[in-house]
């Protein structure tokens, strides 16, 4: 038997309490080459809770920063600390 038919066989076999850490381990593996930040949040559950007053205040702060110029685009900060783009 080849290893993908085995691999098929295992994960049939798997209690259904182990699926979802197979299933995470196996999307590990598939995207090791894959920046481990991207997956992470790609996999973070959504952000579902109301604004506060403070986060409302802290948007408004940093959009007003941007409209002053006072901010640094992301690309000029990644060749700051030698960051190379993806």
């Amino acid at each position: 038997m080849n290893r993908r038919k085995t691999v098929h066989t295992l994960v049939d076999e798997l209690p259904d309490g182990e699926l979802l850490a197979a299933e995470r381990y196996l999307e590990f593996l598939r995207d090791r080459g894959e920046d481990r930040l991207k997956i992470l949040l790609d996999s973070a559950p959504l952000d579902d809770e109301p604004l506060t007053d403070e986060d409302l205040a802290a948007i408004r702060e940093g959009l007003a920063d941007e409209a002053r110029g006072e901010v640094v685009p992301h690309e000029q900060v990644k060749k700051r600390i030698g960051r190379p783009s993806r």
